[in-house]
């Protein structure tokens, strides 16, 4: 997996993974899910230099011209509910891809630390040689990745897949170099070190769907 880590760089994109860490500002649900939206749309801008492109010729009023523009065929896939500003990020940018949703949630059968990912609803295209964008806010352990992975698979090969998260733990990390094809592409803000014993980011932000939308049951 190659893996693009871009909160080690000097950059703006630095000011938004701030304020959404911000308990201060979290408390703004609307500038929260915006700034999530703006990651979205840095990741997207430096994803899209890694796409095949095409010669188009554009007609204008007084003449044409050559432009390189994208030609891969994208499906965005966003997991249920906390990657939904995500997703819109990617959407602003990529207006033409196709879309996927998918929910994921953390069951725990016996009551302890120790979880299962359920999926439930499912709703995609066909992925048969075409470019996968996986979006998911918060990599934890990567299981939540996993499991929607597999459960894509019976929707056609992509040919190409590319994850975008806005903070992950590295442990999270590994465990998703393992399970997913060595030539997958992880485009990330953030990567923190330590994961509570129930799987969550330290130092993190907190649950990102309860943030976006509010407590849930």
């Amino acid at each position: 997996m190659t893996i693009h880590y871009f909160g080690q760089e000097n950059s703006l994109l630095n000011q938004f993974v701030s304020e959404i860490r911000n308990i201060k500002v979290q408390k703004d649900p609307m500038r929260f899910r915006r700034n999530i939206e703006r990651i979205g749309e840095i990741l997207s801008y430096e994803m899209s230099k890694t796409l095949n492109y095409q010669n188009i010729t554009v007609q204008t009023p007084f003449g044409t011209k050559e432009m390189s523009l994208p030609k891969d065929e994208l499906v965005l896939c966003s997991v249920l509910r906390a990657g939904l500003p995500l997703h819109q990020g990617l959407l602003n940018y990529f207006d033409r891809a196709e879309n996927a949703f998918i929910s994921a949630y953390r069951h725990h059968p016996k009551g302890d630390d120790n979880f299962e990912v359920i999926v439930k609803y499912f709703a995609a295209p066909s992925l048969g040689g075409k470019t996968l964008v996986l979006t998911d806010p918060m990599l934890a352990t990567g299981k939540t990745l996993e499991n929607v992975f597999r459960t894509l698979q019976s929707h056609g090969k992509p040919k190409q897949i590319h994850i975008i998260s806005v903070i992950g733990s590295q442990d999270g990390i590994e465990y998703v170099k393992k399970v997913f094809p060595e030539n997958t592409h992880l485009w990330i803000a953030a990567i923190d070190d330590e994961l509570t014993s129930k799987g969550y980011i330290i130092p993190g932000l907190g649950d990102a769907g309860d943030l976006s939308f509010g407590m849930k049951l």
